[in-house]
């Protein structure tokens, strides 16, 4: 059971072109976002599409598949875990994120 801890797949279409950061240790980081939809019928029978938006981090290799094969648009597959941290912004409000840090990656559709 202990590998399906704090553990997240998702499948959805990258929403903007990934952000590759190169930092001074020589690491990568790629940043993008995947929107993932649901649909069901309401109680009137209409039609609703509810869209989730995700944001993914990646780092290293994948981090470099990500600056390769990964635009805006695309359908993916990743797996990773969920992280929350915060920082300070300019005006020194508190901010949070939650993000995936994906260790995995597929590449879908064509």
């Amino acid at each position: 059971m202990s590998t399906i801890r704090n553990k997240v797949q998702l499948i959805g279409n990258v929403g903007r072109e990934p952000e590759i950061v190169n930092l001074e240790s020589g690491k990568k980081l790629a940043k993008f976002s995947v929107a993932t939809n649901e649909s069901y019928k309401n109680g009137n029978g209409e039609r609703i599409t509810d869209t989730q938006w995700h944001n993914i981090v990646a780092w290293g290799k994948t981090a470099e598949l990500v600056e390769k094969y990964v635009n805006k648009g695309k359908e993916v597959g990743v797996e990773g875990k969920l992280t929350n941290r915060s920082w300070d912004d300019k005006d020194g409000n508190k901010r949070y994120i939650t993000e995936v840090v994906c260790n995995e990656l597929l590449l879908m559709g064509k």
